[in-house]
């Protein structure tokens, strides 16, 4: 988006107000008294709040400005903007302010000549699924402050937000042995499973058992031979609640549990079902078929 005369918007400020009617007070004053230097100070205010106006539209005006793709971020925490700023003009643009519109969070920058800059505001979505973008506003008040100019950009964009995960879920469910008959692992009540090994050269660190290391000061691994035999499911009906954004609640904190585990993890949503597997690929893949199902 380039801003231009059509998208650029002035109007007088509070003190540009009172600047004007003070100077009409001066005006008023200098020809029932025949002041010249009453006349001398009005015009010199008069022009210099004249110029002020233009040099306050200038300060907006030619910007380019692009959105950065926003990423996906979770119901209830601030999912940042990332906006583009770009200035062709020889001369450094002061006192841009952008912000959320109707916000009243303000962040303030100063625009290089012929550089650019990247600033990030945020906004905090508070249900899951896929919003737009806020509608955004710049503005400026440079150099006097008797003048306001700004834009209003609605950006063609949105913003992927996921459940709230659960702060306290229970424990995983229990794995269900392969179809092809192979030894199921065992699930203990902490949602961990109970096979461990001792440690080897180039084993993950997502498989190592750190509470372990925090008691005994020994380095051991999961099983993941074990593992590798059981699928693990996670579906409304394990979840133990009706509520259906609880469950959903519920079931993100699973899937985040399950991916720091280092488990093979499916999931059931009515029609949608998603094949064991792990990795943030997969991980993404599960978290977005619960933000918009």
């Amino acid at each position: 988006m380039i801003l231009t005369q059509r998208n650029v918007y002035i109007l007088p400020t509070a003190p540009g107000l009172m600047l004007a009617l003070t100077l009409l007070l001066l005006l008023v004053t200098s020809i029932n008294y025949q002041l010249n230097l009453g006349y001398l100070l009005t015009f010199l205010l008069a022009g210099s709040a004249i110029v002020g106006m233009q040099v306050c539209h200038a300060t907006l005006r030619g910007i380019t400005m692009n959105l950065i793709a926003p990423d996906a971020q979770f119901a209830g925490s601030s999912a940042p903007i990332g906006i583009y700023l770009q200035s062709q003009r020889r001369s450094i643009r002061y006192g841009i302010g952008l912000s959320v519109l109707d916000s009243g969070h303000w962040l303030w920058i100063n625009l290089p000549a012929q550089g650019s800059s990247t600033v990030h505001i945020a906004f905090k979505p508070t249900r899951r699924g896929l919003h737009p973008v806020p509608t955004l506003t710049a503005e400026t008040r440079f150099p006097l402050g008797t003048f306001r100019v700004w834009t209003i950009w609605r950006p063609a964009a949105k913003v992927l937000v996921y459940p709230r995960p659960e702060a306290f879920a229970p424990p995983l469910p229990a794995g269900l042995a392969r179809a092809d008959g192979a030894a199921s692992a065992h699930l203990s009540s902490s949602g961990e499973y109970d096979g461990v090994r001792a440690y080897r050269r180039g084993d993950p660190l997502k498989l190592i058992v750190w509470k372990k290391f925090a008691k005994a000061e020994q380095l051991v691994s999961r099983d993941a031979q074990q593992v590798q035999h059981t699928e693990l499911w996670l579906d409304r009906e394990q979840s133990g609640t009706n509520d259906p954004e609880q469950q959903l609640s519920r079931l993100c904190a699973w899937v985040l549990r399950a991916e720091q585990q280092g488990l093979d993890y499916g999931l059931r949503l009515g029609a949608v079902q998603i094949a064991p597997s792990s990795g943030e690929v997969h991980k993404k893949r599960c978290l977005e078929a619960l933000a918009l199902c």
